[in-house]
């Protein structure tokens, strides 16, 4: 059984920076699409980060336009833990931030219902 791990939330006031971490356990298969997405309360799931892997060589990355040049979505191979930075944090990143994976190429990357395995969630707030 794949299990994913989230830490790394907490509340910061704007501007400030948060580095999330998905660990991963038990989550073999060679190619593999990470991803972040948050749910802010009365919103639906969104994707903001995306990395496709195959074997332990990081391939692309995506983001979202809404926080593309503030996030940067990396990977530890050697620990199968994939990593979100977020710098520049706004009140609108308040969120749970949930970890995603899936053993595909990130075709559908923002499209939650190609994710196999998801983390049980973190919550961001960020204070103006």
């Amino acid at each position: 059984q794949v299990q994913l791990m989230e830490s790394g939330g907490g509340s910061v006031q704007a501007g400030g920076s948060l580095r999330l971490s998905c660990a991963a356990s038990r989550y073999t298969y060679s190619r593999k699409c990470w991803a972040w997405f948050r749910q802010a309360p009365g919103k639906e799931r969104e994707g903001v980060a995306a990395i496709y892997t195959i074997y332990t060589v990081s391939g692309n990355t995506y983001y979202a336009d809404s926080v593309k040049g503030r996030f940067t979505i990396s990977q530890d191979n050697a620990n199968n833990t994939v990593y979100l930075q977020m710098n520049s944090l706004k009140p609108e990143d308040t969120a749970m931030y949930y970890c995603a994976a899936a053993p595909s190429v990130c075709g559908r990357r923002w499209d939650s219902q190609e994710y196999n395995y998801w983390g049980q969630g973190t919550q961001v707030t960020v204070s103006s």
